[in-house]
Formats: C-alpha cells, sequence, structure tokens
C-alpha cells in the first residue's frame, strides 16, 4: 500500500502548502515590524534582495542547469504582476491591522478557482461557483464598503488578493514543464530591479533591529516561495489555496503579542465565511481527485461531482 504522503500525494502538497503559510505569516510580522523605520516599498525591496540571496545556493546545488528555461517571457510577465501584488500588499500589512491584511488576502482563493477555469482550464461547476460566491460575501462582511470609516488600504489589500491569484495561476501554469527551484530563482531575481525602482522614492538607511527584520523577511519570503511552488507542482491551484488560512492563527497570535492588537468581529466572522468556502472548494477537490484515481482504475466518470 503506498503511504499517503508519497511524493505523488495530494497530502504531500497539502503540507508543503502549510508549510508555506508558515513561513509568509512570520514574512508578514517582519514587515510589520520593519514599517517602523522604513517605507512599505523600500521593506519590498529588502525583502526581495535578501531573498534572492537566499536562492542563489541553488545554483550550487543543482548546477547550470538550473538556469535553462523556454519560458522567460513568461517570468517576466509573473513578476510583473507579481510586483504590484507585493508592493499593494506591504502597504496594506503596514496600514492595516495585521489580521484584517492577511484576512483580505483570503480572497485569492475565490480569484484562484475563476482564473482555474479560465486559464488552466479546470472544470467547475454549480457547487464550486456557489462557493466563491458566498466567499465574496464574507469579503464583503470584512472590507464593510458602506461603513464611512473604510480605508482604501482596505482596498488595496482586495487589489493584491486579486494580484497574487493572477500570480497563483501563473506559478501553476509555469510548474507544468518548469522546476519548482528555477521558478523560485529566476522570480527572485527578477523582483530585485523591479522592486527598486519604487523603493529608491522614498530611500533612508536601516539601522540597529531593522536590517535583522528585512533579513528575515527575506528569508522567510523566500522558504515561503519555496514549499509554495513544490506544492503547486504536486496539486490543483484550486484546492491548495484555501491551506493559506493557517497564516491566519498565526499572525493574530504575533499581532496581539507585538501589537496588541486584536481581530474585530467583523474580520473575524467574514474569515469564518471565506474560509469556509474555500475549505468547500478544497472538500470538492480532493473528492474528484480520489474519485478520479478510482474511474482510472474502472473506467468510470466523475465529471458529475463538480
Amino acid at each position: 500500500m503506498n503511504s499517503p504522503f508519497s511524493a505523488s500525494s495530494p497530502w504531500r502538497a497539502a503540507l508543503l502548502m502549510a508549510v508555506s503559510a508558515v513561513f509568509f505569516a512570520l514574512m508578514a510580522v517582519m514587515i510589520r515590524l520593519s514599517s517602523t523605520d522604513l517605507h512599505p516599498f523600500q521593506i519590498a525591496f529588502f525583502r526581495c534582495f535578501f531573498g534572492f540571496l537566499f536562492t542563489i545556493p541553488l545554483v550550487w546545488h543543482h548546477g547550470r542547469g538550473l538556469l535553462k528555461t523556454d519560458k522567460l517571457w513568461l517570468y517576466f510577465l509573473r513578476c510583473g504582476i507579481g510586483i504590484f501584488s507585493m508592493l499593494s500588499g506591504f502597504w496594506a500589512v503596514v496600514h492595516l491591522p495585521l489580521a484584517q491584511a492577511v484576512a483580505l488576502t483570503y480572497s485569492t482563493p475565490l480569484f484562484v478557482t475563476i482564473g482555474a477555469a479560465v486559464v488552466l482550464h479546470e472544470i467547475v461547476r454549480a457547487r464550486r461557483w456557489t462557493a466563491v460566491l458566498i466567499g465574496f460575501v464574507g469579503v464583503l462582511v470584512i472590507v464593510r464598503p458602506f461603513d464611512q470609516h473604510l480605508s482604501y488600504a482596505t482596498w488595496i489589500a482586495l487589489m493584491s488578493a486579486a494580484l497574487s491569484a493572477a500570480v497563483s495561476i501563473s506559478i501553476k501554469f509555469l510548474s507544468r514543464t518548469e522546476k519548482p527551484d528555477t521558478i523560485v530563482f529566476y522570480s527572485s531575481a527578477i523582483w530585485v530591479p523591479l522592486s527598486l525602482l519604487p523603493a529608491l522614492m522614498f530611500w533612508t538607511t536601516p539601522h540597529g533591529w531593522t536590517w535583522v527584520f528585512v533579513v528575515l523577511a527575506g528569508l522567510f519570503g523566500t522558504l515561503g516561495h519555496m514549499f509554495w511552488t513544490r506544492a503547486y507542482k504536486l496539486g490543483d491551484a484550486s484546492a491548495l489555496t484555501p491551506i493559506t488560512y493557517l497564516q491566519l492563527p498565526v499572525v493574530s497570535l504575533f499581532a496581539f503579542w507585538l501589537f496588541d492588537e486584536v481581530m474585530d468581529r467583523y474580520t473575524l466572522i467574514g474569515a469564518l465565511i471565506v474560509f469556509g468556502s474555500n475549505l468547500y472548494i478544497a472538500h470538492r477537490e480532493v473528492q474528484i481527485a480520489r474519485r478520479a484515481i478510482t474511474d482510472t482504475q474502472i473506467g468510470g466518470d466523475s465529471s458529475n461531482l463538480r
């Protein structure tokens, strides 16, 4: 009997995505800690710069073959979208309560499901579309669009989530033919010059503990990216992305401990609604994957599951 954690198992992909979520949560904490001295755009640059330095050992490990690709144009497109997602996401982390900023990123799986259907041609039927619509209701609860105190940073966070979905789709597309470490290396390298230009407009020299925070942001971001790409290599985009919800309890704990921030009820309720919708999407994907294996063995049809 094969282990459920074998290399081809969806469970392995889920575990990799869970580890990625923890590292990205720690990166968000480092971003907030760095923001006392640095502008969000400058933090983004340091995250990219130190993140790239941490990818250089990949070339030593894999050799020059790591650099072989015929999809360099797609890397530039992916990074062009990704840098806007990163800049807007860092801005939101600095200007919103940390838990709320992270909770809004949970709309990403909803956008991913749409993108997976349109770009990756994954079959998405009525029940999953219903889950997407319910998820967007949860997003509205978090955003509270009719609240007179609504911050524009909230909309920036939502824009970052939509752009992040496009990045997720591009990662899944690249992972069909590219090695995970190749994706990480080229993405990290291209992000450095792209992030430098906006950072120069707000440049100040870091000092003291800020250097530690930005270095750790780069390290955690790179590790998160490495586990992220490996997860997408093994599993469906629409099934894996909901696992990033693990970020919320990690971030909430650090936000309370370091910044005396407590998650408000609207963020909690909205996050639970979005989480429930995405949990259903993930549940359907697991059912479909299991049925597909069975149908392959007995010649059945699982298309009605979706």
